[in-house]
């Protein structure tokens, strides 16, 4: 068996995570230095920072704290995996399998608890803020249309500290009242 050692000091096994293994300091430490786009993007923008922003746009939309959580942490199996851009991605089924059953562990493990009707709403906000950082951040991209949303995305480059301090902040806040 092959572990793998995180930033809490823990050996875990990606391939058979446990709810104890994860730990909210290893998921803002290491989203904070993962950036967006694979890297082709105008700055370093990381995927905590993106997925701050999906929160806030849910919470803005007055979404459960559960929508809320789930939108902070839908990118939290890159953590223990790396992403892979969608045209790669979409072709390796096992890689989105393994994928899959990451985020429903990270989720139990904080106790995201989702509604039937409230399943897919995560990945709305992504997709809206998808579309907001390509305007901003991708070459060549600028005259895409722009997209409605109602909080204000922060698409500023930060030191990557100040995000991982906010991601954790933001996501005790929300796990405080559940």
């Amino acid at each position: 068996m092959l572990l793998m050692n995180v930033f809490s000091g823990h050996r875990i096994d990606p391939l058979h995570i446990k709810e104890e293994d994860i730990y909210l300091e290893d998921i803002a430490h290491a989203l904070s230095l993962l950036c967006r786009g694979n890297g082709h993007i105008k700055y370093f923008y990381s995927v905590a920072q993106h997925s701050l922003n999906c929160a806030k746009e849910a919470q803005s939309r007055g979404y459960s704290k559960h929508v809320v959580l789930s939108c902070l942490f839908h990118d939290a199996s890159e953590t223990y995996m790396s992403d892979l851009i969608t045209p790669i991605k979409k072709q390796m089924k096992e890689y989105q399998v393994i994928e899959d059953q990451l985020l429903e562990t990270i989720f139990q493990a904080f106790h995201i608890r989702l509604k039937n009707e409230e399943k897919n709403i995560w990945k709305e906000m992504d997709h809206l803020l998808l579309e907001a950082e390509l305007k901003e951040m991708m070459p060549l991209e600028e005259d895409r249309p722009t997209v409605t949303l109602i909080s204000v995305p922060d698409l500023n480059e930060h030191y990557y500290r100040e995000i991982e301090e906010e991601f954790k902040a933001y996501a005790l806040q929300l796990l405080e009242d559940l």
